[in-house]
């Protein structure tokens, strides 16, 4: 049987270029992005853009929840993926990041489709009454068990909910790693892991992202 290959850079340039369809709107964004303090680190990586847009399609959304706007870049790719009516539901705790965002949003064609919230993510997303086909979690990684357990009530059966950073940095499995967010992320991948709620699956993919499919 064929077993997991390592990923060589050459290997990741050719999944890249057979793959990645890019433009100058999502390329902009994450060179204006890349400038930003901690921009870099907390950056999307292009192929994870476009998997959500891939997912977004593939579910039938017309409805998605994400926690942690940031640039923006997520939200523009999950907005693609929906159809003309659909919307977005972002929240983030600074304004000045949708602020950054929208311009691209605008250029894209999408801006319409996105509704954004400001505020405490957990407060924000108990407010929400309304059922959602997906939901996108990429947010401080301390709160993560809190987001999950909000998104999930807040899925409908059969959507899907998809976390970012799984992996942490490949901190989760450093013994000598327990700092908060650490420690949440790891405590988080084992209840899911567990939790018969959900199907899931966690791709060793950028920094990791766990698919967890709502029963």
């Amino acid at each position: 049987m064929a077993n997991q290959i390592i990923m060589t850079d050459e290997l990741l340039g050719y999944v890249s270029r057979i793959s990645l369809r890019d433009d100058d709107v999502l390329r902009e964004l994450r060179e204006l992005t890349a400038d930003l303090p901690g921009g870099k680190t907390m950056q999307l990586m292009p192929e994870e853009g476009q998997l959500l847009t891939l997912l977004a399609r593939l579910c039938g959304a017309t409805s998605v929840v994400e926690v942690g706007t940031f640039t923006g870049y997520s939200t523009l790719c999950l907005a693609r993926g929906l159809p003309p009516h659909g919307r977005v539901v972002t929240c983030d705790i600074f304004r000045k990041w949708p602020e950054i965002a929208r311009p691209y949003w605008e250029r894209a064609g999408v801006a319409d489709r996105i509704d954004v919230r400001i505020g405490n993510a957990v407060e924000v997303l108990a407010g929400l009454t309304e059922t959602f086909d997906m939901a996108f979690i990429d947010a401080d990684k301390a709160r993560y068990r809190e987001y999950y357990e909000a998104c999930l009530a807040l899925v409908r059966p059969g959507g899907l909910l998809v976390l970012d950073n799984t992996l942490l940095f490949g901190r989760v499995v450093d013994p000598a790693a327990d700092d908060p967010d650490t420690s949440a992320v790891r405590e988080l991948n084992e209840l899911i892991a567990a939790d018969d709620r959900v199907l899931v699956s966690v791709l060793p993919m950028a920094d990791g992202i766990t698919l967890a499919l709502k029963n």
